[in-house]
């Protein structure tokens, strides 16, 4: 059975179990707030530019960091990312290496990552910045992937992504509700928000009023699209699977492109795929006369294993990306260069010569 996040966290906020769980919530928020004012932060040499979240799940923290780093890679600046690597066995700090079991090692979004820039995967992230420092070559940013509520690293610029159709759920802290910490309390880390596939008309109540009243920095738009060629989707039936946060968000994408879904399968976030669920996913496909698909996250995990070549070899993806709205690609690039000029008195290194 795939393990999804708790529907009743974006349900109507009387729900029962909400009401049960709330008194382990207070506590939950309580150790995470107690967490982050106790520990003393490293400031790196280098700028540290942090893309999080405030609820647990999915909201698209790695397509906006890819995005970021290639904004900085268009301004001749040298981007890495410091990712924990959740999912894979390696704790670090190391470098994201082209391996062949590679998705087991480093988990499957830091493979996306380091396909644009060098990655670093630690699951201390003092340690992972203090070994980027280290390292010989010439790095003059550091794009941390998740992490805006750990304390261990001074960030220069924090940017908070919110889905804007889910919002904060019930805004309830786990296990009450999907907040990672007390609202408050997270809103106080961010220095931007971006919200992502806001709806169309900006509704009087929901995530868009909580933030014209209670965030005073700028609330930025962003939208997930499709990269590439698509026409494919379209042209025959299709039997998608997806082992992430919000499978039926990708469900939903490949319907809005034209896709005829006939059946859907999702497992956990970040899942292993089995040998067993390969071929049964081949046979059904094989029946339906349907073409089998997946996102790149899932695709990674798929490369690599030989009991997983034949599903691999007979599976399509569909890249994403995330493209800030044009209105406000400005202010997210003006915010991006006041951090990189604001690290300059830390020794940092010279842009290397074309």
């Amino acid at each position: 059975m795939p393990l999804e996040e708790p529907v009743w966290w974006y349900a109507k906020p009387d729900d029962v179990r909400r009401r049960l769980l709330t008194p382990v919530s207070w506590l939950y928020g309580w150790i995470a707030e107690r967490r982050y004012y106790r520990q003393q932060p490293y400031r790196s040499r280098l700028p540290v530019i942090c893309v999080g979240n405030f609820t647990a799940g999915g909201t698209g923290k790695t397509p906006l960091s890819l995005a970021i780093a290639r904004m900085l890679l268009d301004r001749g600046e040298r981007p890495v990312f410091l990712s924990r690597g959740f999912g894979g066995k390696t704790r670090g700090p190391a470098w994201v290496e082209n391996v062949a079991d590679a998705a087991r090692l480093y988990g499957d979004e830091p493979l996306l990552l380091a396909a644009v820039a060098p990655t670093m995967i630690a699951r201390d992230r003092r340690e992972g910045v203090i070994a980027i420092e280290n390292d010989p070559r010439p790095f003059t940013a550091v794009i941390m992937d998740d992490g805006l509520q750990n304390p261990a690293i001074a960030k220069n610029l924090s940017i908070a992504l919110i889905d804007g159709k889910r919002g904060i759920g019930n805004g309830e802290v786990i296990p009450a509700g999907p907040l990672r910490a007390p609202f408050d309390f997270q809103i106080g880390l961010a220095d931007v928000i971006i919200v992502r596939d806001p709806p169309e008309k900006a509704p009087t109540s929901g995530i868009n009023a909580i933030l014209r009243d209670g965030f005073p920095g700028p609330v930025l738009e962003a939208h997930v699209t499709a990269s590439g060629e698509t026409a494919w989707i379209a042209q025959q039936p299709l039997l998608a699977f997806a082992g992430i946060a919000n499978p039926r968000r990708f469900y939903r994408l490949l319907e809005k492109l034209g896709g005829n879904l006939v059946d859907a399968q999702s497992f956990a976030d970040h899942h292993p795929f089995t040998a067993a669920e390969a071929v049964r996913l081949l046979e059904q496909a094989a029946t339906s006369n349907a073409l089998l698909v997946t996102t790149e996250k899932d695709f990674a995990r798929l490369k690599g294993n030989p009991a997983l070549a034949e599903l691999a070899a007979k599976t399509r993806t569909v890249p994403i990306e995330m493209r800030i709205a044009q209105q406000d690609t400005p202010m997210l690039q003006s915010m991006i260069d006041d951090a990189i000029k604001a690290s300059t008195h830390r020794q940092r290194p010279p842009l290397p010569s074309a």
